[in-house]
């Protein structure tokens, strides 16, 4: 079972007492101290998780979780509190809290979390940037991300290309994580879902007066990305009538605001995404072929899910411990079935598929293993309960005829299933066309279909 190393902080004798040791019995390092200077001097020790019992951190709690922040190997932070103020919370989670609970907070409940956090330190594989982590095995993946972790330091644009779902903007922030600029903002612009009359004002600001309701100066977000990174999330549904300032934004390093009379210089680095084809998109006139090559300095290309099934399982347990922890489950392995089931399908949606289906799983699953039976695949397609095998039925197929055995069988397994006939498709192990089939064949020779 993997370890994980936990730092307690709290002045309450009680809380020590009760949480230390379900995390000792699970196997898990606790460490004990009383404050937060205390355990500042700690942290060097490379914690895993530390739990911070709010009141007993008083003022300083704040500066303690952006400093956690800004650490290379940052842990994972709990906040347990007692005020009912929700907004005290949303303040410590954008400090850089992973989680705020409320008491009282059952034991086992640390105890979960503990047990999320030493899962997900084994399936990163030592890739993490930040609190960034990349869940691989896969040799591509491995080689993609060295490469990156060698230019990540440079100021080079990076352009990102795969398909939806398969983490383009995690890799983003893994290079963010990986640079020199991880102390600066990461700011991110989804420039499909700006309206093509604000995206301008978005981007590089604008002055007081620039036009109807800009009542004030606003900062685009080149100047609010200062010395951090800019994520520009599908750039392909940027207008091309926008695309030539982007350019001269990037290469002159300076960009100008609505309705202002000089340039303001920016330091900012630019990653941009598509799940387009921008050769397409070029030949189209949809994308500026020389914007093209200002973005693509670093050029990463990432695999589709079922490129690097090798990641299936790895990524499905990542996500099984970080759900079961979020939701307060027992969830703590998968059945060899469900494995297979994993690997052997398609995912079209890519690892966002899989991080949806693994959320559901948890939820579904009866006890502390998910099985076939909780898998909830397709939209709409419910998940599938555990039939047992019928021991009340004899059939004696002595000599019958093998179309006629089919028949029995199949008519058999829709009695157990009570007429789902994708339930019984499966434990036939066939598709339900070929099952539909079977049954209008049935139906036109006058057979009765239950």
């Amino acid at each position: 079972m993997a370890v994980c190393r936990v730092l307690l902080v709290d002045q309450g004798i009680f809380r020590h007492r009760a949480w230390g040791p379900v995390l000792e019995s699970k196997g898990h390092g606790v460490t004990r101290v009383a404050a937060l200077p205390e355990a500042g001097g700690l942290l060097s020790e490379g914690y895993d998780l530390v739990v911070v019992h709010a009141p007993s951190a008083g003022e300083g709690l704040s500066p303690f979780l952006v400093r956690l922040a800004g650490e290379e190997e940052a842990p994972n932070v709990v906040v347990v509190m007692e005020t009912p103020h929700a907004s005290q919370a949303v303040n410590w989670m954008k400090c850089g809290a992973r989680d705020c609970l409320m008491e009282p907070v059952a034991p086992g409940q640390i105890g979960l979390i503990a047990d999320a956090c030493a899962a997900s330190a084994v399936s990163v594989r030592g890739r993490m940037a930040g609190k960034t982590h990349i869940v691989t095995c896969n040799p591509r993946m491995e080689a993609l991300l060295s490469i990156l972790d060698r230019v990540a330091d440079s100021s080079a644009s990076v352009l990102i290309t795969g398909e939806s779902g398969t983490g383009k903007e995690l890799i983003a922030r893994y290079v963010h994580g990986r640079s020199r600029r991880n102390r600066g903002p990461f700011v991110a612009v989804n420039c499909a879902a700006l309206p093509e009359n604000l995206m301008e004002s978005e981007l590089f600001g604008h002055e007081k007066g620039a036009f109807t309701g800009a009542v004030g100066r606003k900062a685009g977000k080149f100047e609010l990305a200062e010395g951090g990174t800019l994520l520009l999330d599908e750039i392909t549904e940027m207008p091309v009538t926008l695309q030539a300032k982007l350019l001269r934004a990037i290469q002159e390093r300076e960009v100008d605001r609505l309705g202002g009379t000089a340039p303001v210089a920016v330091n900012a680095r630019v990653v941009a995404t598509t799940n387009r084809d921008l050769r397409a998109a070029i030949e189209a006139h949809e994308f500026r072929e020389d914007l093209y090559f200002r973005l693509n300095v670093i050029p990463v290309k990432l695999p589709p899910l079922r490129e690097r099934r090798e990641d299936i399982e790895a990524l499905a347990r990542h996500f099984m411990a970080r759900f079961s922890a979020q939701d307060g489950r027992s969830v703590k392995d998968l059945t060899p079935g469900a494995v297979t089931r994993l690997k052997n399908y398609p995912f079209a949606g890519n690892v966002r598929e899989l991080e949806n289906l693994m959320h559901r799983a948890v939820l579904l699953a009866e006890g502390e293993v998910i099985g076939v039976e909780a898998l909830w695949f397709e939209e709409g397609e419910m998940p599938l309960s555990p039939v047992t095998p019928r021991s009340d039925i004899s059939h004696d197929f002595k000599g019958a005829p093998l179309r006629e055995v089919e028949r029995i069988v199949i008519f058999d397994c829709l009695e157990q299933t009570k007429g789902n006939r994708t339930h019984a498709a499966k434990i036939l192990g066939i598709s339900v066309r070929t099952l539909r089939n079977k049954l209008s064949e049935y139906r036109a020779h006058g057979v009765d279909i239950p």
